[in-house]
């Protein structure tokens, strides 16, 4: 390489790399994080050369990055800027990785707020939910608490994908909301399964969808442009009226996933359900439920040793 690449501008050389190696490749809202790493960049460093980037300037740039960002969010940040920077190694534009040994520092994480509602909760928001006998936003609430599928997931179910004789659900597919709709894949091959759905969500939603097209979304239309917002502000008009604390529609998954655990259901039926690409992203994600429940267990195993003498 010639010694004027080495001069380029390392926000230029990334805006060519992520158009390069990204566009096409990943999903549309995977691309538009990189187009957001690449504004930071802009943002932070606007006269960064390739050739000038070492472990220091490349921690210093994470540095000031992490003081407007929690840990993960800086970790996301060097992950999507790591791979373009090695490229330029391989290419001879940078003598030695900078990002080798790299320290990741973040803003501490914000009191994360209740993201579910417990079994006595959501039997109150489902009794008073506007069931009636078209489809509504009601009918897509009470979908999202029987199954925990996730928003995109919901919008893109058609009656094709029910199977009322076996009482089974299959998720294949995303709706693409954020983007001009139509269908999209699902988020990972995991999230590609067929779940159990309950009795009388099968009576509700073989009577609901008996006339609508086997093909078409249930709780769309092909131009229509939908907003999680939206749907987050009924939710939240349910919640306010019945007095209960406020949750997103991606709370109502949260919940979902809680009263399994609680019920005694297996982490890896769970994760099965919610289409999680491994237990462990499971595990994390309901830490606090878990513990309780390990907890519950140690009280079992004393009554019980206690019960021997």
């Amino acid at each position: 390489m010639t010694n004027q690449n080495k001069t380029e501008l390392f926000h230029r050389y990334y805006k060519r790399w992520i158009l390069m190696y990204k566009e096409g490749a990943i999903r549309p809202v995977t691309m538009s994080k990189y187009r957001m790493t690449h504004k930071w960049l802009i943002k932070l460093a606007p006269n960064l050369k390739v050739g000038e980037l070492t472990r220091i300037t490349y921690q210093q740039l994470l540095n000031d990055y992490a003081e407007e960002h929690e840990r993960q969010t800086t970790m996301d940040f060097h992950h999507q800027l790591k791979g373009s920077i090695l490229d330029a190694v391989d290419d001879n534009l940078i003598e030695r990785n900078p990002t080798r040994k790299a320290i990741i520092k973040g803003k501490t994480p914000r009191e994360k707020k209740p993201k579910y509602l417990n079994q006595f909760e959501l039997h109150k928001l489902l009794t008073q939910l506007n069931l009636e006998t078209e489809v509504n936003w009601d009918w897509f609430i009470l979908l999202i608490a029987k199954t925990g599928i996730r928003f995109s997931e919901a919008l893109a179910l058609t009656p094709g994908d029910f199977d009322f004789a076996h009482q089974t659900l299959t998720i294949n597919k995303t709706w693409d909301y954020k983007g001009k709709g139509g269908f999209l894949p699902t988020k990972n091959p995991s999230s590609v399964r067929k779940m159990q759905i309950d009795w009388q969500t099968v009576m509700q939603f073989s009577e609901l969808i008996k006339n609508l097209p086997e093909g078409k979304p249930i709780f769309v239309q092909d131009k229509e442009t939908v907003y999680n917002s939206t749907l987050n502000n009924i939710l939240a008009k349910h919640c306010r009226k019945n007095e209960l604390q406020i949750i997103s529609i991606h709370g109502l998954r949260h919940t979902h996933a809680s009263l399994l655990l609680f019920a005694g259901v297996s982490i890896a039926s769970v994760a099965r359900r919610l289409g999680h690409a491994s237990m462990t992203t499971t595990q994390k994600t309901y830490l606090h439920i878990i513990q309780e429940l390990e907890n519950q267990d140690v009280d079992l195993v004393m009554r019980s040793l206690s019960s021997l003498s």
